[in-house]
């Protein structure tokens, strides 16, 4: 086995059916004893039939499936641990009609399958520190395949969803869809997740104007060809975008900007938790912990 990953066909042989991708679930959530969803207690709890459990304090029965992004799904718990495995081992992310053909499951329930674990990817409220670069993006419809030409007017981001990215040097992404880019919505971002004081590396734009009265901003001036000056660059958020755009274009080729933010969270979490430099054992481990307490249901995504 690598240092680093492990093989498609490896983990089939750790996880080759049902039961043990329950076990491997129970292990991950109950690694102290199994502790009851409902009331949170730990004693007077007897197993049953069919994988459930009974919590003889509240009188609830429940699973490992629980209170988590599994909850009444009827795909085995080993093909979700798959599609996770896929999730934060594809750099550019796994379209669900792949996900389908490689799981064996319809392209309708690998979608939501996707879904939900997006979901969960956006659970990460630790605010930013230190040196963070800053910058947006815009994602939607290529210009030259628009039939309206009135939509190709300004700069080319008529009819896009903008994007704002924050990076911490050598540290964590965050990445969300706004409604705009003006100053008040920025500053009110920015606020939300980067801790006051910290050091902002951002271009010349005046979106960030509004930032200086509480953090010690630094600039590079893309206009004049300048893109690193005196360790002030914002390379690093640059190149998020590069791999997001490369997944929404090359592998999911269009995202409605309803679900946009989760297919943000996605990318976010890969370059995080699920970091290549990590284990895939631990990204794993990471993507399961989120996935607790985490649940969206099929009608509140299509509403």
């Amino acid at each position: 086995m690598d240092k680093v990953t492990i093989s498609t066909f490896q983990f089939f042989n750790m996880f080759p059916d049902a039961e043990s991708g329950r076990d491997y679930f129970e292990k991950q959530r109950w690694a102290k004893g199994v502790k009851c969803p409902h009331c949170k207690k730990t004693k007077n709890i007897t197993s049953r039939k069919g994988d459930y459990y009974r919590c003889n304090n509240c009188k609830q029965d429940f699973t490992v499936r629980t209170g988590t992004i599994f909850e009444r799904s009827h795909v085995p718990l080993n093909k979700w641990l798959y599609a996770m495995y896929l999730v934060v081992t594809a750099r550019k992310g796994i379209s669900s009609l792949q996900l389908a053909k490689e799981i064996g499951i319809t392209q309708k329930s690998a979608w939501f399958v996707l879904q939900r674990i997006r979901e969960a990817c956006g659970s990460d409220f630790e605010l930013l520190s230190g040196i963070v670069e800053i910058d947006e993006t815009y994602i939607g419809g290529k210009n030259k395949n628009k039939h309206d030409k009135k939509k190709m007017a300004g700069r080319g981001i008529a009819n896009k969803t903008p994007v704002i990215g924050m990076r911490e040097r050598n540290g964590r992404v965050k990445a969300m869809p706004m409604t705009d880019v003006n100053m008040v919505t920025v500053k009110r971002v920015v606020e939300d997740n980067v801790e006051i004081g910290s050091t902002l590396h951002t271009d010349e734009s005046s979106s960030y104007d509004k930032l200086e009265a509480d953090y010690d901003r630094e600039t590079v001036n893309h206009n004049q060809g300048e893109y690193s000056r005196d360790n002030v660059t914002t390379n690093s958020i640059e190149s998020v975008w590069a791999v997001l755009k490369r997944g929404v274009y090359g592998v999911y080729h269009h995202v409605s900007d309803k679900h946009l933010a989760r297919y943000a969270n996605e990318f976010a979490f890969r370059l995080n938790d699920g970091n290549v430099e990590r284990h895939t054992l631990d990204r794993l481990t990471s993507l399961t912990e989120v996935c607790i307490g985490s649940h969206i249901t099929y009608q509140e995504l299509i509403a």
